[in-house]
């Protein structure tokens, strides 16, 4: 404590202005917080007098305006050692609060958002080519050479998909993608099946992102198989923790590992096109060793198969729309550049590591060790390049382990969405210390460690339930934007173009869905396929919960206090001073106060009825403050009580019920075990119970009241 203003002068102390005057019944509660106690002192000479201002030493509050205060952040700190611990604890993990205030400064550049947003996306290429191969090998090696046209349809399928979703970041600025889209113009279900297709596919993604991440450590390292789950479960918390600290700062830890591995694959791309076709003048289509006899003919069902499978590359495409109001001012523009930034980067990826496969001709291992682009790197980077070998290697190590970025930067802000639209549980759409939502980032990480532990980190086991729900929302995007074009045809002049781009859209992403639905429904997206009706039952009883709350939620209430009358029931154990200032609260609620004691053992019953008689003599006749004994002859405590307040209640309707419970507060967490909990029990039982009220007193000891704070009167 210290003095703020003092000042000696000859005159009679006043109180400054503003300040509540000594013995006014009207205080200002805000100057009463803010300045603290006022302390008038006299000096040693006659009518000398100085007024001190004694400010607590930690400020809680600061005034913006009238009315109003802000809390600061000493008011975040924590009383208890144990939870001060915890406090200091989380501080060294997340960092400092941010203010709200500094939203905008937490915003990502286009620089750090692509790298966010696109993890996800340019990650793909790492195994996009992989998994086409893998697939048309079972028509033969000869059936190799059709991995170039199917992936020239994907990349022609990524350029619409670009395309449309330029069509709506400027349409929806605020984000939300495909929920919102369908949502607003094909109504609420398809918003919700988009939701829950896109909630699903970020939970599959982190997970798949990484266990591909350990099985590429596994590699390296094969004595650390037997601590997969363990590694994966570690990496989803380090990201967990990073992304709790806020947006911005885990875009700058991974901005690094993203570019890393951009540059390192153009690297890979441009030494390995030079030297097959400048130097070597290879074919197109190099000759594929037949090591691998035909177990079926070529069909179209084994093409449409690599083709779903090899669409893997499209996912995390939508990112970029769903996060606008992640992007810094003008949030439109810098999303759009991204998008068609993060277009160009994954197409040229994928194009040019398809272009090496096959001029290479680089097949897949049916253990998938080595990887496809481990095997291209190993041919490309031979001779005085093979250093750059292991740095390539890093650099896929690193984009495929934190590529599940980019559903932690979208999955809490859909989960913020729906439950501000009350979808959701509220708590999903606050934002944390950090101005992250913490508790969709929680919630991710946990449904993506359950995935882990349930398919024991395989990543072809998880890879398998890719793909079937991203692509549920484009369509459902792209057909939203079709109609929102279709309402706008009056106002927007470009609107049969747009609407033809997003139809195209629409349609090519629906065929690809339902391809990838058929093709892979028997390796595992049959689990996907059933989960997003599910979740869309669990988002819709979770809306009609909140509506019935909103609708029913009451207490039988007066309008006008003076027409509410009190009567009041006080459970008692003992007459001891804690009981007797718990009854003076009471007497200062209601005149009808009824002190409730249940008789388990008959000594302390009679004991407490003499200690009453001797104590009633001094209070007023015109209050009417009794003693009622209920003998509980099976030592129940709670239900003789809860039965008695039931009967109040019914026979006084116009009055409301005020249940007074005194609760003795313990110093430390260990000592609770040695206390009943009775008003613990007793108050969750009266929650049940509606139209009566239930007040607490908690009982301190002294030992635990604040530092200068005035002990109770004997």
């Amino acid at each position: 404590m210290g003095p703020l203003h003092e000042s000696d002068n000859n005159m009679p102390a006043q109180q400054p202005s503003g300040q509540p005057q000594s013995g006014s019944k009207i205080a200002d509660d805000f100057d009463v917080i803010l300045p603290g106690p006022m302390e008038v002192r006299r000096g040693s000479r006659l009518g000398d007098t100085r007024v001190r201002m004694v400010l607590p030493a930690k400020q809680p509050f600061h005034r913006l305006r009238e009315g109003t205060l802000e809390a600061t952040e000493s008011v975040e700190v924590p009383e208890g050692r144990l939870q001060q611990a915890g406090y200091w604890l989380k501080r060294a993990l997340i960092g400092v609060p941010i203010a709200t205030a500094r939203a905008d400064q937490e915003r990502l550049t286009k620089f750090k958002a692509l790298a966010v947003l696109s993890s996800d996306a340019i990650s793909s290429v790492a195994f996009a080519t992989e998994a086409i191969l893998i697939n048309l090998v079972a028509a033969g090696t000869a059936a190799l050479a059709w991995t170039l046209p199917i992936s020239l349809v994907i990349l022609a399928l990524l350029v619409v998909v670009t395309l449309s979703y330029r069509q709506t970041i400027p349409a929806y600025p605020n984000g939300g993608g495909s929920y919102i889209v369908a949502r607003e113009n094909l109504g609420t279900l398809p918003g919700l099946v988009a939701a829950a297709a896109l909630m699903i596919d970020y939970v599959l993604n982190v997970a798949v992102c990484v266990a591909a991440g350990v099985h590429n450590v596994i590699s390296l390292f094969p004595s650390l198989q037997p601590y997969v789950i363990a590694m994966d479960l570690a990496l989803v918390l380090i990201m967990t923790v990073l992304n709790l600290r806020g947006i911005r700062e885990s875009g700058t830890i991974f901005a690094l590992p993203t570019y890393f591995f951009i540059v390192s694959a153009f690297l890979l791309i441009g030494v390995g096109l030079t030297r097959a076709y400048v130097f070597n003048h290879q074919p197109l289509i190099g000759h594929f060793v037949p090591t691998v006899q035909a177990i079926e003919p070529l069909t179209i069902f084994i093409l449409l198969r690599s083709f779903a499978t090899g669409c893997s590359a499209m996912t995390g495409v939508e990112a970029i729309s769903n996060g606008i109001p992640i992007f810094r001012k003008p949030e439109t523009r810098n999303a759009s550049i991204t998008l068609t930034t993060m277009a160009c980067i994954l197409g040229a990826l994928f194009l040019g590591i398809t272009l090496l496969a096959m001029t290479y001709a680089t097949q897949a291992e049916p253990s998938g060790n080595p990887t496809v682009i481990a095997k291209i790197a190993s041919d490309v980077f031979a001779g005085p390049l093979v250093f750059l070998f292991p740095i390539f290697q890093l650099s896929v190590l690193g984009i495929l382990t934190l590529s599940a970025e980019t559903s932690y930067a979208d999955f809490p802000r859909l989960a913020s969405l729906l439950a501000r639209d009350k979808f959701l549980p509220s708590m999903f759409s606050f934002r944390g210390d950090r101005l992250a939502f913490s508790s969709g980032i929680i919630a991710l990480a946990l449904l993506a460690g359950l995935l882990l532990v349930v398919f024991k980190g395989d990543t072809n086991a998880l890879i398998n339930l890719f793909a079937v729900g991203v692509f549920i929302a484009f369509t459902l995007s792209q057909s939203g934007m079709v109609v929102h074009w279709w309402r706008r045809r009056a106002t927007h002049r470009g609107w049969r173009r747009s609407m033809i781009i997003n139809g195209l859209g629409a349609v090519t992403t629906a065929l690809v869905a339902i391809i990838v639905a058929i093709m892979k429904f028997m390796e595992g997206a049959w689990i996907v396929v059933i989960l997003i009706p599910v979740m869309v039952w669990l988002f819709r009883s979770i809306a009609h919960h909140y509506h019935l709350v909103a609708q029913e939620r009451t207490f039988d209430l007066p309008l006008r206090p003076q027409d509410i009358h009190h009567r009041v029931i006080i459970p008692i154990d003992r007459l001891d001073r804690a009981t007797i200032q718990s009854l003076a609260y009471a007497r200062s609620i209601s005149d009808h106060v009824t002190a409730v004691h249940v008789d388990v053992d008959e000594e302390r019953a009679n004991q407490l009825r003499a200690d009453w008689q001797r104590w009633q003599r001094y209070i007023p006749d015109d209050e009417g403050v009794n003693l009622l004994i209920i003998a509980s002859p099976f030592r129940s405590l709670i239900r003789p009580l809860l039965a008695y307040i039931d009967v109040v209640h019914q026979r006084h309707p116009e009055t409301v019920l005020t249940v007074v419970l005194p609760e003795f507060v313990v110093s430390h967490w260990w000592e609770y075990p040695l206390h009943n909990q009775t008003a613990l029990r007793l108050k969750t039982s009266l929650l049940f119970r509606p139209g009566i009220a239930v007040l607490n007193l908690p009982q301190h000891l002294r030992t635990r009241m604040p530092s200068g704070a005035a002990h109770p009167p004997e």
